[in-house]
């Protein structure tokens, strides 16, 4: 294996660790209880939901949560003195916002789950579980590991 391939291979491996990391805690600790229990609204006149106030509210999660991964990139990689091309770091943090915010505003995760068989396990919320969830934290890791390939080139 050539150093390049080793210089690579740290890269995605320092790149993914990084942007995991920073995912859960922008997806934990800094999104708002507005922004999580508003940002899969979709228009319910009955219960005064409003797809606009779904889209704001998932906005400005991502908004946020693109911002923690940008800095945690930044500074990690700062830290420990490797190099990433900006045009890649920017293109890994825009896949990873775009996907973020296709996922969290639900219906287009939920979707995919029923056509794909897993629309019962979607739906589980039980035994101390919740398949919507757990999905929903799938997605993000595998994009972030295509992110993190993306940084790493």
């Amino acid at each position: 294996m050539s150093f390049d391939h080793i210089d690579r291979a740290a890269r995605f491996a320092v790149s993914y660790a990084l942007l995991r990391t920073a995912a859960d805690i922008a997806d934990h600790w800094v999104q708002s209880d507005h922004q999580a229990t508003t940002k899969g609204q979709h228009d319910d006149p009955e219960h005064g939901h409003t797809a606009a106030a779904g889209r704001r509210a998932c906005a400005a999660h991502v908004a946020s949560y693109a911002a923690v991964q940008a800095a945690a990139l930044l500074l990690g990689t700062r830290t420990l003195g490797i190099r990433l091309r900006p045009s890649r770091a920017a293109a890994a943090l825009a896949l990873s916002a775009l996907t973020h915010y296709a996922a969290d505003r639900r219906r287009p995760l939920k979707h995919l789950a029923e056509r794909t068989g897993k629309a019962r396990f979607y739906g589980l919320a039980d035994h101390g579980m919740n398949g919507a969830y757990l999905l929903d934290q799938a997605w993000h890791h595998g994009w972030e590991t295509a992110a993190a390939l993306i940084a790493a080139a």
